[in-house]
């Protein structure tokens, strides 16, 4: 049986400039992760020729989960209400443990 080729995806790949062909090539998962949570600056040129910079970092309360983690979870929802169940298993008042002061005592060598 013969592939019938689709008019419009060779039209596409007609009009594709070189530099965006990324077949046989391959990313890099996470490349910029960390870089990421700890903010980014982006530099916007403007039409008077003025660089105008604005600096984004990750919003209070957001949380970037790994993406082991990400896996179980298929939206924020699923990771709150898991949240909740073991925030019900913590005890209400924490157990204050009493730390012994340590002894200044040198050992013997």
């Amino acid at each position: 049986m013969k592939k019938v080729k689709n008019n419009r995806s060779r039209a596409l790949k007609d009009n594709m400039l070189p530099e965006y062909d990324f077949r046989g090539k391959q990313g890099v998962r996470g490349k910029y992760y960390r870089a990421y949570r700890q903010g980014h600056a982006v530099r916007i040129q403007e039409a008077d020729g003025s660089v105008n910079v604005r600096y984004f970092t990750i919003a209070d309360g957001a949380v970037m989960l790994e993406p082991d983690v990400r896996a179980y979870f298929p939206n924020s929802d699923a990771v709150n209400q898991t949240l909740r169940a073991l925030i019900a298993l913590i005890p209400a008042k924490p157990a204050t443990r009493k730390v012994a002061p340590r002894s200044r005592k040198t050992r013997a060598r």
